[in-house]
């Protein structure tokens, strides 16, 4: 799979939490992410990269 362009912050933090296995800290930018996009306070593109990296990278996994 090609690298991820990662634009925001909070995919960044989501990704080494989960590499990490922290799965308290993943989840939670999660659900912030989704908070947002609900709201309106984003555009989109946020939820868009997030959704990548929640396919490509699992749980304590460091690739």
């Amino acid at each position: 799979m090609p690298d991820l362009e990662i634009t925001h912050q909070s995919v960044r933090d989501y990704i080494a939490a989960k590499k990490r296995g922290d799965e308290k800290t993943s989840g939670r930018i999660k659900d912030e992410v989704i908070a947002r996009f609900e709201t309106r306070i984003t555009d989109g593109t946020e939820l868009v990269e997030l959704g990548r990296a929640i396919e490509r990278f699992h749980l304590g996994e460091d690739l």
